[in-house]
C-alpha cells in the first residue's frame, strides 16, 4: 500500500542526481512534490536525494539506467510497492555521445565518418531508454488524476532550425548521432500524446535551452535552475495544458 497522501504529487525523474535534472527535482521538491531521484549510480543518487531532504524535500533515490530494462522495471516495482503510483515522469537522462570528458577530443559524429556504434549507444539511451522507461512506469502513470510526461528534448531537434543556413544554429557541426536522436525523440513524444490524449495524460517534449552542464563541458549560459524551469512548468501543467508540443521557455518551436 502507498504511504503517501492521495494529495502529494509523486515525480520520477531520470539523470537527476546532477545537472538539469537534479535542478527540476530541487524545484518540485521546494513546491511539495514527492521526489524520486532516478539515478545509475545508487550512492550518487542518494547524495542528491540526501541534500534535498536537508533542504526541506521529500526525496528518495531510485536506482535506474535507462539501457537496462532489468534495473527500470525493479524501480517500477519499487515505487509502487511504496507509493501506489506515478504523477509526473521526467525522461531527461541523455547523452551526447561525444567530448563529455576530454573537449580536445576530437569530434566524432559527421555523417560521412560516424561509427555506427556512437549513433546506437546515443539511441540506446536518447530514444530507446525514454520507450523503456515509459512503458516500464506507464502502469503507475494510469492511476494518477493527472499524470504529466516531460521528455527532455533540444533546440538541436528542431529540423527546421537546424537547415536554416542563415538561422542561429547553423554554426553547429553536423551530427549523425546526437540531434538525429532528439529529432527522434520528438517525433516519440507525438505519438505516445496521441495514444496516451484519451487518458487525460500530456506528453510534451521540452528543451530546457544552452545550460551550463557536465554534457557541454560548462559552456552553455543559463542556470541549471533557469534550464530546470520550464520542465518543471510542463510536468505540472494544469488539465487544460498543451499536449504533443515541442517548447522552450519561449514558447513552441518548430519541429
Amino acid at each position: 500500500m502507498s504511504e503517501h497522501t492521495t494529495t502529494q504529487r509523486i515525480a520520477l525523474i531520470t539523470g537527476a542526481n546532477k545537472g538539469i535534472g537534479r535542478g527540476a527535482a530541487e524545484q518540485l521538491a521546494a513546491q511539495g512534490t514527492t521526489v524520486l531521484i532516478g539515478a545509475r549510480d545508487p550512492r550518487r543518487g542518494e547524495e542528491a536525494a540526501t541534500s534535498l531532504r536537508a533542504a526541506g524535500g521529500d526525496a528518495h533515490a531510485i536506482t535506474l539506467d535507462v539501457t537496462d530494462p532489468a534495473t527500470v522495471q525493479a524501480a517500477a516495482q519499487q515505487i509502487d510497492q511504496r507509493f501506489g503510483r506515478l504523477d509526473i515522469l521526467i525522461n531527461n537522462a541523455g547523452i551526447t555521445g561525444s567530448g563529455q570528458v576530454d573537449p580536445n577530443e576530437a569530434y566524432d559524429q559527421l555523417p560521412s565518418t560516424v561509427e555506427l556504434d556512437i549513433v546506437r549507444k546515443v539511441f540506446e539511451t536518447n530514444v530507446f531508454g525514454v520507450i523503456t522507461t515509459t512503458n516500464a512506469m506507464l502502469p503507475l502513470l494510469r492511476r494518477s488524476p493527472a499524470a504529466r510526461i516531460v521528455n527532455v528534448a533540444s533546440h538541436a531537434a528542431s529540423t527546421t532550425l537546424l537547415s536554416d543556413p542563415d538561422g542561429p544554429f547553423a554554426g553547429l557541426l553536423p551530427s549523425a548521432a546526437y540531434t538525429p536522436s532528439k529529432a527522434a525523440l520528438t517525433a516519440l513524444t507525438v505519438q505516445y500524446a496521441n495514444e496516451l490524449r484519451k487518458d487525460g495524460m500530456l506528453v510534451n517534449a521540452v528543451a530546457p535551452g544552452y545550460v551550463d552542464t557536465d554534457s557541454n563541458n560548462h559552456t552553455g549560459f543559463l542556470t541549471v535552475a533557469q534550464g530546470a524551469a520550464v520542465l518543471v512548468r510542463f510536468a505540472t501543467l494544469g488539465a487544460d495544458g498543451p499536449t504533443a508540443g515541442f517548447f522552450s521557455e519561449d514558447g513552441p518551436l518548430p519541429w
